[in-house]
């Protein structure tokens, strides 16, 4: 179990440099068709929903390749 708290732990630093270093690797999310974005005056919905769907096929691979 520590082993897998490590490695979460170094995944998330790396996402956070990453992000933070590089941010315009990012600039796709939420901009992808099929992302609901609802503007009134009153507020705003924002549902990314194709985003979303990218980013948990993204895990699946990533999670399936360390598995085996």
């Amino acid at each position: 179990m520590a082993r897998w708290f490590i490695i979460a732990g170094l995944a998330l630093v790396g996402i956070g440099l990453i992000l933070h270093f590089a941010p315009w690797m990012l600039n796709w999310f939420g901009r992808l068709p099929g992302d609901i974005d609802i503007k009134s005056e009153n507020g705003r919905v924002f549902v990314p929903i194709t985003s979303m769907i990218v980013v948990s096929l993204i895990l699946t691979v990533i999670i399936n390749l360390f598995r085996h």
